[in-house]
């Protein structure tokens, strides 16, 4: 699903996502208004002072057109020396939605960035279909991008982030690696990775590049760590497993590196030696295999 900002709105706290319409039919049905309806966490414990607030504040807000996605604030708390802020999240989807992790930003009344964090929504369950859900985010304070976070003024948005460019996506090689390999052989790894589907924001992945066992049974893996997000980032560990043709699982282990970096929108090959003793199948079958951290 593709998002886009809506243009804009009637509420200074609010901001709106909704997908882009498939077709000059769909962009029609979008003039309708959409009131959503109020919805509690099962486990929020609220009580009916709390429920009169919220249900007055959820009343101000504007409606929504079908197909959005919204966030709202409510209010700012400084706490310690960060601060929470209670917002709705609405949605006129017309299915239930979760959310994995969201970036948010707080915006001063010049629209500047003041403070930004991502937050893990595993606790937020399930939002259903046309209700708005009252949340709180915690900000810490290295999540300022200011000294001072207004009462007044703010509000709060979704940090909405570019999907990275195949095309400004390159090959990061060290040193040794540029030594030895041959002109032929980069260029074969440049043109394997403009075959890859593309990276979404922020993902990291490893793929195969090659599996063989050497003289002494040790299984040789080579990988092409994929960086899709705009920071460099350092790898001190990386556990691995491996299986082959059959789907058996034939080696796993931890590998732990020293000053591993793969740059922001990169990909780099690396070698990993699982020794003789880790294997854990006598005949591997490596005319088809893959290799992925454990899951948990």
């Amino acid at each position: 699903m593709i998002f886009k900002r809506k243009a804009k709105t009637t509420d200074p706290n609010a901001t709106t996502l909704h997908p882009e319409p498939a077709s000059e039919r769909d962009e029609t049905k979008q003039t309708d208004e959409i009131k959503t309806t109020l919805s509690f966490h099962p486990d929020w414990d609220v009580s009916p002072q709390e429920r009169y607030v919220y249900q007055f504040h959820h009343q101000q807000l504007p409606p929504l057109k079908p197909n959005q996605i919204s966030i709202s604030g409510m209010k700012l708390i400084e706490y310690n020396e960060g601060f929470v802020v209670v917002a709705f999240l609405r949605s006129t989807l017309p299915k239930p939605i979760r959310f994995e992790q969201i970036d948010l930003l707080l915006l001063d009344e010049n629209g500047q960035a003041i403070a930004k964090r991502k937050f893990e929504m595993d606790s937020f369950g399930e939002l259903p279909p046309m209700t708005a859900r009252p949340w709180r985010f915690l900000f810490s304070a290295e999540d300022k991008l200011v000294d001072k976070i207004p009462q007044e003024g703010w509000k709060i948005a979704f940090e909405l982030k570019q999907a990275p460019n195949p095309e400004n996506h390159r090959l990061d090689l060290e040193a040794s690696w540029e030594q030895a390999l041959s002109t032929q052989q980069r260029e074969h790894l440049k043109k394997l990775m403009e075959t890859l589907p593309p990276l979404s924001v922020g993902e990291v992945n490893f793929m195969g590049l090659e599996a063989k066992i050497n003289e002494k049974r040790d299984l040789i893996v080579t990988l092409l760590i994929r960086n899709g997000s705009d920071k460099n980032i350092q790898l001190e560990q990386i556990p691995l497993v491996v299986e082959d043709a059959s789907g058996d699982i034939v080696c796993k282990g931890v590998f732990r590196l020293e000053h591993f970096e793969v740059k922001a929108n990169t990909s780099k090959p690396w070698t990993f030696i699982f020794p003789s003793n880790l294997l854990l199948k006598e005949n591997i079958d490596l005319t088809k295999w893959k290799v992925y951290p454990p899951r948990s």
